[in-house]
């Protein structure tokens, strides 16, 4: 959940007033600059900045006029817009703040009121990351949780079906945790959801491949782009770094260590293919996993009808 450095986008037509205000504020943020609302519109989407520093009077398309194309789009219209202005009126004020405006800045300028506004929504802004970070994972893990997953399924299908690609979905249960949490304590439950999260994240190291925290003790991979026989070997591998944890379990009935069972389903989705669908088909391989002994990976190819079983022999403590 890191802040990365945060961008301020210029838009004036005066050569002189952009370049006063880049040196200003070069030290704060990342500075881009535009000479008029066309470019400006342009830059916003290429970069999405954290704050835009906008002229009100330009020619050809005015301030106001760009920020109601910016609040239009989907993809700018959370991005804060400060007007600059050398009117001194109130409607006009007014006006800009009711298109969404956050704030004014006067012409001539004050250094000390600029530094200081666009400072402060600067870090308002990083505050808002931060809380939108902490809504999308898991307090516990911190690995994303299944609200971002949601959202970050939903993008990958979409590119799964203009692509024509495949992509895996798979569901890792920890073997019987109920009984590891009864016998060793909530507290101990916790640090082994967390060292199973940690390991099946560094066992992902393509930076497409995402792991979240499905819910209790269940953990959701998803594998873009991948084929069923490279799907298997990341996901026993997975398998493996966890058994080789070597966590004790006495009260497993499998094997006296802490392991998962993993079930996964390797589709190329058409637009009909709804995710609940996908998830039924990935649960089906977990359940397949777990009837079949636990501790392996069941996974099913639904463009080839290809079922593989990668259970592996338990090797003797």
């Amino acid at each position: 959940m890191s802040i990365e450095k945060q961008t301020v986008l210029i838009v004036d037509d005066d050569v002189n007033s952009r370049k006063m205000l880049r040196e200003q504020l070069k030290s704060m943020a990342k500075i881009i600059l535009a000479k008029n609302g066309i470019q400006a519109i342009e830059l916003a989407k290429q970069h999405l900045p954290t704050l835009i520093l906008l002229d009100v009077m330009m020619p050809i398309m005015n301030g106001f006029s760009v920020l109601e194309q910016l609040k239009q789009s989907e993809e700018t219209q959370h991005i804060n817009v400060i007007f600059i202005t050398a009117l001194d009126s109130h409607v006009d004020e007014a006006y800009g703040l009711k298109l969404g405006a956050c704030d004014y800045i006067h012409k001539p300028y004050h250094y000390e009121i600029v530094n200081a506004r666009v400072s402060t929504h600067l870090e308002l802004a990083k505050q808002r990351k931060l809380l939108e970070d902490l809504a999308h994972y898991d307090s516990l893990t911190m690995i994303p949780n299944r609200r971002f997953m949601e959202e970050h399924l939903t993008v990958e299908r979409a590119k799964a079906v203009l692509s024509k690609q495949p992509i895996c979905i798979a569901l890792v249960d920890v073997d019987f945790f109920k009984s590891y949490n009864d016998n060793y304590g909530h507290r101990a439950g916790d640090i082994v959801l967390k060292k199973v999260a940690r390991h099946i994240k560094h066992t992902l190291n393509r930076e497409s491949d995402f792991v979240c925290r499905y819910g209790g003790e269940e953990f959701c991979i998803i594998l873009p782009n991948t084929e069923i026989s490279i799907a298997k070997d990341i996901l026993e591998t997975c398998r493996l770094e966890v058994q080789n944890l070597a966590i004790e379990h006495n009260f497993s009935e499998i094997f006296p260590v802490i392991t998962v069972s993993i079930g996964a389903c390797v589709i190329t989705p058409k637009d009909e293919d709804s995710l609940e669908s996908i998830f039924v088909k990935a649960d089906d391989c977990l359940y397949q996993s777990k009837k079949s002994g636990r501790n392996q990976v069941t996974m099913q190819s639904f463009d080839t009808h290809e079922e593989i079983n990668a259970c592996q022999a338990l090797p003797e403590l």
